[in-house]
């Protein structure tokens, strides 16, 4: 298993490291949303190998809550987003991305 621990659910991104999808993906590296759940269990037969073979990738709202429960402060965040010149709403998410993984590894 990848990544953070979830619930696969209708709205989620996902990324698919592995190329178990044989679909393309409509945007890049792999990643995918899920509108339809039914149509991914159709491909990964239980919501367990989703869970093991996709990444959730947390939208800018669930990263911040995410942020929080593993202790990275406003004021962290705030410190980050006032540093990064021009500030561009992908980078902003990048760096939501990397202050989760350095708050899970510590």
């Amino acid at each position: 298993m990848f990544g953070l621990p979830w619930e696969p659910h209708a709205g989620c991104f996902v990324r698919d490291p592995q190329g178990f999808i044989q679909a393309p993906s409509p945007f890049p590296n792999r990643i995918y949303f899920i509108l339809n759940l039914n149509r991914f269990l159709d491909i990964f037969h239980t919501v367990e190998q989703m869970k093991n073979h996709l990444v959730w990738l947390p939208t800018w709202h669930q990263a911040r809550m995410l942020c929080r429960n593993y202790g990275v402060t406003d004021e962290l965040l705030l410190k980050d987003i006032a540093n990064a010149h021009p500030m561009d709403p992908q980078i902003e998410l990048l760096m939501l991305y990397e202050r989760l993984v350095s708050a899970i590894e510590k």
